[in-house]
């Protein structure tokens, strides 16, 4: 399983439009950058999208144009899925989307102009997707929102991103036992928001779950560049790595 972070950012991006601020600025002058966050998971040559957000057509440019087997839409906000036009016109056959049935209601109306085949996920019980078990969890948003676990080779990814620490049991159960988890650290600890995790919720969070490698995601610009658990745009990891 090879799992790529095709962009880290927050819905707006960093660096953001008209602002001057340090990181802000880093970025202009360095060509740094955090597009909208979306995940590319491969797997025996098929490739899963999570979330289709609005840099989409920049991103799986720079991941090599690859051929897009299935999607999953985390939740229905406009920097998780609004990108999907721009790679579904060169796709030649009917592209499956998987989601639980109140996103895939919304998001589906919004494209509902391209032709896709919507495929209803019932959260916590695994589902094959490109050769992998695919299990989808509820979390904490102002819209129904769910993380993403995904088993494969026995190596075990998590990615839950636009949440709060504020979760349930089942799904505190479900994201354990990660090689890499990836979670929403949108702001630093001083800067609080009641539909998000700020970088040191999110570490407190990863340490509960104690994965094997753990990474922040959904960063805005007020997250430094040299934060240590900052994952960057393109970064790669091949699971499983390493494994004792």
């Amino acid at each position: 399983m090879h799992v790529t972070a095709l962009g880290t950012g927050d819905v707006v991006g960093t660096p953001k439009i008209g602002c001057d601020c340090d990181v802000c600025r880093e970025a202009r002058q360095t060509g740094k950058q955090r597009l909208r966050t979306s995940i590319l998971v491969e797997h025996k040559g098929k490739h899963l999208l999570i979330d289709t957000g609005p840099d989409m057509r920049a991103q799986l440019l720079a991941a090599g144009s690859p051929h897009i087997d299935a999607v999953i839409w985390t939740h229905g906000h406009y920097d998780h899925f609004m990108g999907f036009g721009d790679f579904y016109r060169v796709q030649r056959d009917l592209i499956p989307v998987y989601g639980i049935a109140e996103v895939l209601s919304y998001c589906g109306s919004i494209f509902s102009f391209m032709r896709h085949r919507e495929v209803v996920m019932t959260p916590y019980e695994p589902m094959d997707i490109c050769g992998m078990s695919v299990t989808l969890f509820p979390v904490m948003h102002d819209t129904p929102t769910c993380g993403v676990r995904i088993e494969a080779d026995g190596a075990v990814f998590v990615y839950s991103c636009d949440t709060t620490d504020q979760l349930s049991a089942p799904t505190l159960e479900t994201m354990k036992g990660a090689d890499l988890l990836l979670l929403d650290g949108i702001f630093p600890p001083e800067v609080h928001i009641s539909k998000h995790m700020n970088i040191r919720d999110a570490e407190r969070l990863a340490e509960r779950l104690a994965p094997k490698e753990f990474w922040c995601v959904h960063m805005s610009h007020k997250i430094r560049w040299d934060y240590r658990y900052g994952a960057r745009d393109m970064q790669t990891w091949d699971l499983p790595a390493n494994r004792e």
